[in-house]
């Protein structure tokens, strides 16, 4: 697939592929005999899982540590455990955050409604 199809299918522009890819939280995506990026689909799934880490929020930083230890095959399988659950840990206190203030308002919408 070349960076446009990727790109629209998503949702991210061109330049936040290449920019994922230099800085390694994508591996490297083969060229074509143009020069061309040439996605395959496991280049997508990495992209695909990326975009998700970071649409809940995990920092580039974080990513990039994770795709460190992912490199490293089995023998870091538990340090990317760990970077997981912390990071899971992060993501439920923003969650409980969140809520509470969605609840703030609630309640003011709801005085504000019957006023």
């Amino acid at each position: 697939m070349t960076i446009t199809e990727v790109s629209e299918q998503f949702n991210l522009t061109p330049d936040t592929l290449r920019y994922y890819e230099r800085i390694g939280i994508i591996p490297r995506v083969n060229r074509n005999k143009s020069g061309n990026r040439d996605y395959t689909e496991e280049d997508c799934r990495w992209i695909e899982h990326i975009k998700c880490m970071r649409g809940i929020g995990l920092p580039v930083e974080i990513l990039i540590k994770y795709v460190e230890l992912y490199r490293q095959g089995d023998t870091a399988d538990h340090a990317r455990v760990e970077l997981l659950i912390e990071q899971r840990k992060q993501l439920l206190s923003r969650m409980e955050e969140m809520n509470r203030v969605l609840e703030r308002m609630d309640e003011k919408i709801e005085r504000l409604s019957n006023q």
